[in-house]
């Protein structure tokens, strides 16, 4: 079994954000499942090759999603090797991303909760890069809305790719292959 957790913000006003990225490419990917509501968290239930793999998307702002994690980590009994969390990366540029295994948050706080939280660092990370604007103070950049262009290059095959990939293979074989 598989845990797919897609980082954001819950609410209207944060929709289309760098921050919500993750959001929008586990909406992408898990587009015809019922979205159904349990520990502070949006979740879907699919079978991808004869497994069974949960979808979340914390509802509890980015920085307090560990708990969400940890509940569903702890009810399905998933092995934290079984976890990928996506998210924005501000050090990555827009359009591109990097998968990642036992990495540290990167200073990013939605991780750096998730790795409290369950006491290990031993999960996988789509990073996908968002920029920056140094213009801009981080917190306004990641909250401010996607371009067309950046909104529809999330929606591209590559992720779907990845997230079947990982649920498939594994990490490694998923890094050998699309890092």
């Amino acid at each position: 079994m598989k845990l797919i957790i897609g980082l954001g913000n819950p609410g209207k006003e944060y929709e289309s954000t760098r921050h919500n990225v993750g959001f929008i490419v586990v909406d992408n990917y898990v587009n015809c499942a019922v979205w159904k509501e349990k520990y502070n968290a949006l979740y879907a239930e699919c079978f991808v090759n004869n497994e069974k793999v949960v979808f979340i998307k914390p509802m509890t702002f980015m920085n307090l999603s560990g708990s969400s994690v940890v509940n569903f980590t702890n009810f399905y009994k998933i092995n934290s090797e079984d976890i990928l969390v996506i998210h924005d990366d501000i050090d990555l540029p827009a359009g591109t991303y990097r998968l990642k295994y036992n990495s540290s948050s990167g200073g990013h706080n939605g991780i750096k909760d998730i790795i409290n939280k369950l006491g290990t660092q031993k999960f996988s990370h789509l990073k996908i890069g968002v920029g920056k604007d140094n213009k801009m103070e981080v917190k306004d950049f990641v909250l401010s809305k996607l371009t067309s262009d950046e909104k529809k290059a999330l929606l591209d095959k590559k992720y779907i790719d990845i997230i079947n990939s990982f649920i498939i293979n594994g990490i490694d074989k998923t890094m050998n292959d699309f890092n």
